[in-house]
């Protein structure tokens, strides 16, 4: 499998996917793609909307996508497409709209086949098991918790040390900690903004300047950054 799993689309101050796109032009390569993209996260605005905004990034470097709504057959849309690219957004739409749509089976199917999948917050959220370790609320019925299960582990986007001075409320890391309770066996990646994991030759890896914290039952949290082995994680 091929895959670029971004934490988040834009840092402050920066355009729209642009932190990334180095990475995303070398994960694409030299060739124009025009990669099938999934804009069923978002909930405030349109799905023409986040195609163009997604193309005036990726026109950039010489790719482009083309919005999964335009086709008659949704499922015969993933079969043919050259790479499939999922947008951030709210997880609990994304989810609903993918079993609606019957697409977590073809997608899965696609991508270990070797077609690239790139994704950003809840569509690095979506490669997972399950999204269960979404920041998002759960503003719809999804229809069942599974995801399309790329990899083997979680990943909690945009993930934050603490929370902001004055709320009283649980940090992030004891609500992990809370979802580890229930699913003990399973490791929870905390990709901090501005990070991506990319697996490319069965070779998983880190990319950004932050480090990311890594989650098990029964261990201490601990960091690992750029460099670092993260192998363990493709284990089943």
């Amino acid at each position: 499998m091929k895959l670029l799993l971004l934490s988040n689309s834009t840092m402050p101050g920066e355009p729209y996917l642009g932190y990334p796109q180095k990475q995303i032009q070398q994960f694409l390569g030299d060739r124009k793609v025009k990669a099938l993209f999934i804009p069923y996260a978002a909930v405030s605005f349109s799905f023409d909307e986040y195609e163009q905004k997604v193309n005036e990034s990726l026109q950039e470097i010489g790719h482009e996508v083309v919005g999964i709504h335009h086709f008659k057959n949704p499922v015969k849309a993933v079969e043919e497409a050259t790479a499939i690219v999922i947008g951030g957004g709210n997880t609990w739409q994304l989810v609903r709209m993918l079993h609606d749509q019957d697409l977590m089976d073809p997608i899965r199917e696609k991508v270990k086949a070797g077609t690239p999948y790139m994704g950003w917050s809840a569509g690095s959220n979506v490669a997972c098991p399950s999204l269960r370790t979404t920041n998002d609320m759960p503003i719809i019925d999804p229809k069942g918790f599974n995801t399309i299960n790329l990899v083997s582990f979680q990943i909690n986007p945009h993930y934050l040390d603490a929370n902001p001075e004055g709320h009283g409320g649980e940090t992030r890391e004891q609500r992990i900690s809370e979802f580890l309770e229930i699913n003990p066996n399973v490791y929870v990646v905390g990709l901090r903004e501005g990070t991506m994991l990319k697996l490319e030759d069965n070779k998983l890896e880190l990319i950004g300047k932050r480090s990311t914290r890594i989650f098990i039952q029964g261990e201490t949290p601990y960091e690992l950054k750029a460099g670092d082995d993260f192998s363990f994680l493709l284990k089943e």
